[in-house]
This record gives C-alpha cells, sequence and structure tokens, in this order.
C-alpha cells in the first residue's frame, strides 16, 4: 500500500471514531504569535512541545531552513496575514542545528534536477530569463545569522504594525533546547 493509501485509509477512521475531537480550535492563535520555522520532519511534533504549545495556540508557517528570502514572498505575506487578520501580535522565528538548508550544493542540486527529468532548455530559459538558480537555491552557512537576517527583514519590513515584538531562536533538533538569537523588548 502506498504512503498516501495509508493516509486515506487512516483519515476515514480518524473522522469515524471523531479522533479530531481533541484538536477542535478555531482559526485565531490562542497564544497570539506566528512562528516561522523549518519544514524538517524532527521538528513536526518536538517544536510545539518544546514550547509548549497545543493545537491551536500558535500560526506556524514552515519553509526550508526558515529562511526568508524575499521581503514580498508567501512566507511575509502569510506573517502579515497572521498579524492582521487572524490576531497574532509577535513574531518568532525559529531555525534549527544541523538543517540540511546549510548543506544544500546548489550545483548537485540542479544536476539532480536533470538527473530526474528536467530539461537542459529549461535551465537555460530560467538563465536567460534572469534567474539565478545556483543563488536561489543556496543554502546559508550559519542558522544564527540565518535566522538573524530573518528577524532583521520581517523587523524593518514596512508593513509590519508599529512596535510589533520580532523574536529569533535556534532549537536543538535532538533535546528541544532553544538558543536565543533575538529577543525583543
Amino acid at each position: 500500500m502506498s504512503v498516501v493509501k495509508e493516509i486515506l485509509s487512516f483519515n476515514e477512521k480518524f473522522v469515524e471514531e471523531k479522533q479530531y475531537e481533541k484538536f477542535v480550535s478555531d482559526k485565531f492563535p490562542d497564544k497570539k504569535i506566528v512562528i516561522l520555522t523549518c519544514m524538517d520532519a524532527r521538528l513536526t511534533e518536538l517544536l510545539p512541545n518544546a514550547l509548549g504549545l497545543k493545537n491551536g495556540d500558535a500560526k506556524i508557517i514552515k519553509n526550508a531552513g526558515a529562511v526568508l528570502s524575499h521581503p514580498f514572498g508567501s512566507a511575509m505575506r502569510s506573517i502579515l496575514v497572521a498579524l492582521y487578520a487572524l490576531g497574532a501580535e509577535e513574531v518568532v522565528v525559529i531555525g534549527h542545528h544541523d538543517c540540511g538548508m546549510s548543506a544544500i550544493d546548489p550545483a548537485k542540486m540542479i544536476h539532480d534536477m536533470e538527473e530526474r527529468g528536467i530539461e537542459q532548455q529549461t535551465l537555460k530559459t530560467l538563465e536567460a530569463a534572469g534567474v539565478d538558480l545556483k543563488s536561489w537555491l543556496r543554502g546559508f552557512d550559519s542558522v544564527e545569522s540565518n535566522v538573524s537576517h530573518s528577524v532583521d527583514l520581517i523587523k524593518n519590513h514596512p508593513l509590519l504594525p508599529p512596535g510589533t515584538k520580532v523574536h529569533g531562536f535556534v532549537i536543538d533538533p535532538g533535546t528541544g533546547r532553544l538558543d536565543t538569537v533575538a529577543l525583543a523588548d
């Protein structure tokens, strides 16, 4: 059975047995925070548990490396939606040690794309259109610097509500311990 078929089978039982009832909440975060963090699978349950969060406490935005790569990209838009439309009042950026984004080799990833069927012409077309794939795919050297960079982009965003506190941390994916990178007053 494929993973997706297993998921669908489990979901049918989950709904039938009303296992969802313990997760019932509304769309507004009870703790009034929005978190930008990494999509690393080790953080799926660890992060909320290490922060003492239950379902409905926070808006959690996940992407590769908790990288805020563009001030007007989808991650920043999600942060602003959480702040303006969903009741969040503070922003927390949480990167993690041993992040896969710190080891990304753009040249290898481009090679892997070709190996998996992306045509060389597609890559050339993107390059001709001004897309620098190597820069776009590049990770980061320091998780602390990456978190600090994301915190700074958020804090200095022209649409951030004045007075919004923006914090930055790095979590240990083995123990859940948080190290402070930036703590708002």
